[in-house]
Parts: C-alpha cells; structure tokens; sequence
C-alpha cells in the first residue's frame, strides 16, 4: 500500500468522475459498474489505514505535506488521526454503498454517478485536509454536487429544497471564510497549517477566540443542523433521492461536528470553554428534546427520519461540550454509530417508496406479512436507533449520558427522558407501517431484493457488533479525543490566566 494513501483515496473517486463522463450515454451498466468500480479502492485502502493506524498515539498519521501555493503559505497537507479516521472509514464504505443503492437511477444518468464521484472525492478531503485552505476548498466543492444532485434526481419540490440547502450553507461558509481569514492574518508569519494555528492558541485573545469561535459554529452549526439552523434538513432529505439522502445524513451531518472539534477546540479553547458551558450544551438538549418531538408529529416516513437525525445529533453537540472523557468519546461514537444506523433507515424508506411511490405512514398497514424479510430489517434499525441496548447507539449514548452527569445532572436527565419521545415516535411508526391488518392495496408488493439486501448486510453487522463490543471504534478514537480535551483544558487556562480571567 503506498505511503500517500489518503491522496488516493481521495482523488481516485475525481478520476472515476472523468471516466464515467467519457463513457457512451446508453451504456447503463458499464457505467454503474465504472462508478462502483472507483469506489472499491478506497473502501480496500480504508481498511488498510484501520489496521495499521496507531492506537497509542494522537499524532497524525499518513501525512503528505507538498508546498501548493508558498507565496501565501498554502499546503497540500493530509493526514488523519482518532477524531478523522472513523469519518474516513465511514465515507468509504457508506459511498461504496450509495453507488449499489443508486443502481435504480435511469435519469441522466452520466452525470449523476459522475457527480456522486466528485461528491465523494469532497468529503474525504474535508476529513483528511490539515491547511485550512485546503479544508475549505473540499467543503465548498461539495456544495456543487449535492446542490445538483438534489436539484436534478430529487421530488417534486427539488428545486426548492437544493436552493435552500445552498443558501444555507452558502451562509455558514462567509462566516467560516471570514474566521479563517482572521485567523490567517493575525500573526506572523501568516498560515493556514491547522496544527501551526493550534500551537499559537496562547497568542490569541480571548475576545478574538469569542468572535471567531462564533462565526465558525454558525458554519458548522448550519451543517449539523443545530436548532435554529435545521430548517434545511427535512426538505432536502425528503426532496433527495434514496443514495443522497444515506450520504446526507451519515456523512455530511458529521462534518459539522467534526469541524468544531477539529478547528474551533484546539485552535479557540478559551472560547471553547466559554461556549461549551452556555451554547453548545443547551442546543444540544434542546436538539435531543426539539427533534423528537418533531419527528413524532411527522406523517411523511423520510421527514421523520430527517427529524430523528437533528435529535441524534444533539447527542453529539452534548457529548462534546461535558469537556470529559467519556463524553467527547462519545460523541465521536455517536458520529459514526448515527451514520450507520441513519444510513439503514433511510435505505429501508427507499425500499418502499421504490415499490408503494409514496411514503404516507397511514397509506400502510401490515406490512410484515407482506414484506417478512423487509420488516425484520427495519426493525433492527428502528431498535437500534431507540438506542436498545446490545445495539451500537446504545453504546454511544450512554457514554455521552455519563460524561454529562458529572457536570450538568439536570440537563442529563432531560436528555435521557428524550430516549422515551424517540421508542414512541419509531414503535408507533413501526405499528402503522408494519403490523395490524394488511393493506390489500400492497398485497402483492415484491419483498426486498438481493441488492438491496446487500447495502444494509455491512451495516447491520456494524450495528451488532459494535454494540456488543465498542472496542474496534473507541480505541481509534481514545487517545486524540483524551489529548484534544487537555490541550483545550491546558490551553484555555493559560489563554484566560493571560487576560486576567479565571477559567469556570
């Protein structure tokens, strides 16, 4: 395996674009399988970088550094660590995934695998890049695929959700341009090498942390979604096709998170530490409580799925804002556990929309008896999202859970309790979709297929193990997330003790 692993990885999926747009217009499966085709090495190489990551060191590893701009000080610069490598491992397999499952796809169909490709490409280099430069390109190149793809291959209303999801992020990505560029130009000599604007943490004043800080997190927040920036989310998952929707919310939700912990924390933590205890922990419970209760009152199968993400995610925003071990281990848990189990979901909602054209949950009714196979699927991810325990979320969430009673009890409970609105909303749909008499109108409907089986086959199996033995994930991640907590802790003390202020 060669040493710039992770530039392989992210540029064969652009490659594969380039292939697949040079391909004949009528050759279907020549082209599904070229786009399936650039997707397997990556997903090869993922599993190479996971078993020969170091577990006992949070440096980064896998490291290309080339001069790309020196005039200004831009850097090709990748590489991975804990808080990274999950997100890798998960864009790989989840884009291997998406490629099978868009196999339905007939409507230009050139351009949609050749889009997904570029999709792809994007969010590798989002996790992978080190120069904040670098990070910012990948995260404004995928604006433009997802844009089209929801804008091209979505429903009815998929113009308006693909401006929307555009508008908003357009939004978050002035602000995080704005904060870069501070950041770029306030010592000398100036950089966007992330690791280089961590180590000078100290220099920064702690009004500059405060204003930064909350330009970045309105740019992240955006992408989570947290409340109120969520608006977003259901109409583009509901208007996205099948694929699109597994990518949207398994791996783009992530990024937003991922970018807070990999620029705002160690590079802001006094500010980190200021907001931590007044923002991040009250959108996140109010994320827990709000998104539930939302996803309760859905009709629509897919927007209450969208809804159960927003309430999962907050789990993720509280977890890293305990500052405890076991809670930010957590969270970046929860990241990678939500985007399995949302992934199966979402795939299970294609399956019947594929075959009823409609995703009315009172339009149903008994459809175990019809679809045995299908439901049984669907029932493993509808525990698994419940958070049942010897099922992966439980493991994620409970680790949150406990790193938030150490130092918000009351708010630990309240997000507990919101475990509870989450087994309502998912065993009531569960008793309107699947059981009781059957719908004679779907009587005959086909139960789900071998393809479709084989997407959800690798995550079920994740879901299963890691929920008996969380070990394979935690262990990647301990030893970055236990660095990332004291070098913020560390950091912030000395940043506050400079400006005179006491650290809370």
């Amino acid at each position: 395996m060669p040493t710039n692993v992770l530039t392989w990885m992210i540029f064969l999926p652009l490659v594969g674009a380039i292939v697949v747009l040079c391909l004949p217009r009528n050759a279907a499966n020549l082209i599904r399988g070229t786009a399936t085709f650039f997707t397997i090495p990556p997903l090869i190489m993922a599993v190479w970088l996971y078993q020969h990551f170091d577990r006992a060191t949070s440096d980064m590893q896998f490291v290309t550094k080339i001069p790309w701009i020196p005039s200004f000080n831009i850097q090709y610069f990748i590489g991975v660590d804990g808080i990274s490598i999950t997100m890798v491992l998960l864009t790989a397999l989840l884009s291997f995934i998406c490629i099978i499952a868009s196999f339905g796809i007939e409507k230009a169909m050139k351009a949609y695998f050749a889009l997904f490709l570029l999709l792809d490409a994007a969010m590798m280099g989002v996790f992978c890049a080190l120069d904040f430069f670098l990070f910012f390109v990948f995260w404004e190149v995928m604006l433009l695929p997802m844009y089209f793809l929801i804008g091209i291959w979505g429903g009815p209303r998929r113009e308006y959700a693909a401006i929307k999801f555009f508008l908003y992020t357009m939004v978050g990505s002035v602000l995080m341009l704005v904060a870069m560029l501070a950041l770029y130009f306030y010592a000398e000599p100036h950089t966007f090498d992330l690791l280089e604007l961590a180590s000078r943490s100290g220099s920064y004043s702690t009004g500059f942390q405060r204003i930064a800080w909350i330009g970045l997190f309105i740019g992240f927040a955006i992408k989570i979604p947290a409340f109120p920036f969520h608006t977003w989310l259901p109409d583009a998952h509901v208007e996205a096709p099948t694929a699109i929707s597994v990518i949207l919310a398994g791996v783009l939700l992530k990024m937003g998170t991922y970018g807070i912990l990999r620029i705002n924390y160690p590079i802001l933590p006094a500010a980190t530490l200021d907001f931590a205890f007044y923002l991040l922990i009250a959108l996140g419970t109010w994320n827990i409580v709000y998104g539930a209760l939302c996803a309760m009152a859905q009709t629509d199968f897919k927007k209450l799925i969208a809804y159960s993400s927003i309430s999962h995610m907050g789990y993720v925003m509280f977890g890293m804002a305990t500052m405890t071990s076991e809670g930010i281990n957590g969270a970046v848990l929860q990241m990678f556990n939500h985007g399995t189990v949302t992934a199966m979901l979402f795939l299970l909602v294609g399956v019947i929309y594929d075959r009823a054209h409609h995703r009315e949950i009172n339009g149903f009714g008994g459809l175990a008896g019809i679809m045995p196979f299908y439901t049984g699927w669907t029932a493993l991810a509808f525990f698994a999202a419940m958070g049942l325990p010897g099922l992966s979320a439980f493991i994620s969430e409970v680790l949150v859970l406990l790193g938030g009673w150490r130092s918000y009890p009351a708010l630990t409970i309240v997000s507990a309790s919101a475990v509870v609105l989450t087994a309502g909303y998912m065993l009531w749909t569960m008793q309107r979709i699947y059981l009781g008499k059957a719908n004679e109108k779907y009587v005959g409907l086909p139960d789900i297929n071998g393809r479709e089986i084989f997407t959800l086959v690798p995550l079920g199996i994740i879901v299963v193990v890691l929920g008996v033995y969380p070990r394979p994930v935690l262990d990647l991640i301990n030893a970055s997330l236990v660095h990332l907590n004291q070098v913020v802790a560390g950091k912030a003390q000395v940043a506050l003790a400079t400006a005179g202020n006491m650290v809370p």
